[in-house]
């Protein structure tokens, strides 16, 4: 079996803590910012709400040193002048981290289709949004690696509709409430959703997960749901019909997911609606996917 790897992109600022030069720059400017930079270059980052994950993905190499299996890249609005002090934090990090771009001050979303890359995690919540609407996975990473599982194996947790699935029943939900809802998701629980922005990345983490005996994995995924029976039906089916396996399926007919994501151990929560990843990151670390129509109504 051919092991394809999977790529992450990442931003700057989700893998350190560059919360005080972000703030040189919102106030004083980027030539300001720039100069800040340079005159720091040579003081060591601290890690950011991404750092953590990072290094479980990175650990999963451990697995399969002469043939890697993931590999981390740099998405920097950054200049490669001021990008010094990034890859100085990395080597001094000892992260695998070889590949960048630097695209000083342009959203850096146009080079995912060149590296390969199948998710992007930043601090940006321009970027996220501009990457999904290219068809890529995308998350702006909300909380981080002081909540960060033990565990050494990497689980990650996803909602599902406008996630994992298109939102086109969560269209239903939001625009004729929940009894449509359950009733369309009854009459139609033999016809797969259609994929969602984060179909492709959950099938490269499966794809690894095949080269492994299932309790040799380093990888373990999880669906966090708002649905309940039966609406559950389609889902199972869905992924049924994509061929993906997923580990673990919670169907929490609206409890709150946070106490449920921190039983799971999860080391990243994807989330569609800002609420539930505000809520989430006080258990476990949560990314917010600006994707469907719960966003396209904030945004109105």
């Amino acid at each position: 079996m051919k092991k394809q790897k999977l790529v992450v992109a990442i931003s700057s600022r989700a893998l350190f803590d560059l919360d005080e030069s972000h703030k040189v720059f919102e106030t004083q400017g980027k030539e300001a910012f720039c100069k800040y930079q340079i005159d720091h270059e040579d003081e060591i980052l601290a890690p950011g709400y991404g750092f953590a994950l990072v290094k479980k993905f990175l650990s999963i190499n451990d697995t399969s040193p002469d043939q890697p299996l993931v590999e981390i890249i740099l998405l920097s609005q950054n200049s490669a002048d001021t990008g010094l002090r990034i890859f100085n934090s990395i080597a001094h990090h000892q992260l695998n981290i070889t590949r960048a771009a630097f695209t000083s001050g342009v959203s850096p979303y146009a080079y995912m289709s060149a590296f390969g890359a199948h998710l992007f995690l930043s601090a940006n919540a321009d970027d996220v949004v501009k990457t999904l609407d290219a068809g890529f996975a995308a998350a702006t990473i909300m909380s981080g690696s002081a909540n960060t599982s033990q565990s050494q194996q990497l689980r990650i947790a996803f909602d599902g509709d406008a996630v994992l699935f298109s939102d086109d029943s969560e269209r239903i939900y939001q625009e004729k409430g929940l009894a449509e809802f359950a009733e369309n998701e009854r009459s139609q629980a033999k016809n797969p959703l259609p994929g969602g922005p984060f179909k492709d990345f959950l099938a490269m983490l499966h794809h690894i997960q095949r080269q492994f005996d299932p309790e040799q994995s380093p990888i373990r995924t999880a669906l966090v749901t708002a649905r309940a029976a039966p609406a559950h039906e389609r889902v199972v089916r869905t992924l049924r019909a994509w061929g993906i396996r997923i580990d673990e399926a919670l169907f929490l007919g609206g409890m709150s997911k946070g106490a449920f994501l921190k039983a799971f151990g999860a080391d990243i929560f994807f989330d569609d609606q800002q609420g539930h990843c505000e809520s989430a990151s006080a258990h476990v670390a949560a990314a917010h996917v600006p994707h469907g129509i719960t966003n396209k109504k904030r945004e109105a």
